[in-house]
């Protein structure tokens, strides 16, 4: 394989890296770490490394850090560099830069300078899942890393409940088993994929609804990058709808009963089922 060294005009260059096997990095962004004037990346130890995987020096050129810690010292440098006519190369720890990624705010900046901005697409984490989970890819929604805080999490998962795409969401291993069952309680019956360590050696996809992978998740020590995806829900229909079919069932069940049937049989958040035959009970309509 042969790495074109070669000039490029003063601006700043993104690279995809790979997100597991070295070999998943493109030509064209080999080249551009080859000829860059500067390099920069979010983790300098894991760009020095890959390019070392494949035979480019960085010689004598900057290989400087650019993360959410530092971004406002460094930005100015590194755009200071372009204007003074050198091409900067940015590298992301793995995947596309700017997904999940502090890059935002060095392109933003670059853009309202009038600085050139080009990419080099590559790997993405992403669009990995979505090709090996099996669940529609015509329409998706990246939603990030879930909020910490409980409160926070779940008015995230409310504003997502409806969301008409399909829905990809970076998690740790460690809150996988929870961001799953608090999903299966407010998304209810829905089909999703836990995509563990993609392109690595011990990649794993496990599909399922989400009260399956939140059973399965929470008998097992999992390691590694986590990306879930889950199927699109429907919009909320009026609850009019509801009414008629939990009545049917609270003739002969009880409403913790009841609710989670219709619940299932609905693809329903089982909280909003069980609010509602509440009320109807409360009501006296059953």
């Amino acid at each position: 394989m042969e790495i074109a060294v070669s000039p490029l005009p003063p601006g700043l260059y993104l690279v995809a890296t790979p997100i597991g096997a070295a070999r998943d990095i493109t030509l064209r962004a080999l080249d551009i770490l080859a000829s860059a004037n500067v390099l920069a990346a979010e983790d300098t130890r894991t760009l020095r490394r890959l390019m070392g995987i494949h035979g480019i020096p960085v010689g004598g050129r900057p290989l400087v850090a650019y993360h959410d810690r530092n971004g406002a010292t460094m930005r100015p440098r590194l755009l200071g560099m372009i204007g003074e006519g050198r091409s900067v190369a940015y590298a992301s720890d793995a995947g596309t830069p700017l997904v999940s990624d502090p890059g935002f705010g060095l392109v933003r900046s670059a853009r309202a300078e009038g600085l050139a901005v080009t990419s080099s697409p590559g790997p993405s984490a992403v669009l990995a899942a979505l090709a090996v989970s099996g669940l529609p890819t015509d329409r998706f929604l990246f939603a990030g890393f879930p909020p910490t805080s409980r409160g926070a999490r779940l008015t995230w998962l409310s504003e997502l409940r409806s969301v008409p795409a399909t829905l990809v969401v970076f998690e740790s291993p460690r809150r996988i088993h929870r961001l799953l069952s608090e999903m299966a309680d407010a998304f209810g019956e829905r089909d999703a994929a836990v995509c563990r360590e993609l392109t690595k050696r011990f990649e794993e996809v496990m599909s399922g609804s989400l009260e399956d992978l939140a059973t399965r998740t929470a008998a097992r020590a999992l390691k590694g990058e986590i990306v879930l995806v889950v199927d699109r829900g429907q919009p909320d229909g009026p609850v009019a709808d509801l009414d008629g079919i939990l009545v049917s069932a609270l003739a002969g069940m009880s409403v913790r009963d009841a609710s989670e049937s219709v619940a299932k049989a609905l693809g329903l958040p089982r909280r909003r089922v069980y609010r509602e035959a509440l009320r109807l009970t409360e009501s006296g309509k059953v």
